[in-house]
């Protein structure tokens, strides 16, 4: 069976499921910083939360941005910040940089 051939609720339940497991693995790589995903995937945490808050928003859902963002992170987003975020190294601020003109 192809995915396009998936009646939409089962597609969504799919969708969910898979969303719900990268949290899952972001939550379990926590030294893996936002910066870094920037510069490989030109999205990060705080994308995902952006993310989430405009889907909320499409949907009619009245969601505060920081409780989307506290979604993704799975804890307040200024305790994320203070336990876990590492100031960017000059290396990391050029390649993303480079990455913004590429």
């Amino acid at each position: 069976m192809k995915h396009e051939d998936l009646p939409g609720a089962q597609q969504d339940a799919l969708d969910a499921a898979t969303f719900r497991r990268l949290l899952a693995h972001l939550d379990a790589h926590k030294d893996v910083q936002n910066i870094d995903l920037m510069i490989l995937a030109d999205f990060c945490r705080n994308c995902l939360g952006k993310w989430y808050d405009a889907a909320a928003k499409e949907q009619g859902v009245a969601l505060a941005p920081e409780a989307a963002r506290e979604r993704i992170y799975g804890m307040a987003y200024a305790d994320w910040k203070r336990d876990f975020q590492t100031a960017a190294t000059p290396e990391q601020l050029a390649a993303l940089e480079a990455r913004k003109k590429a």
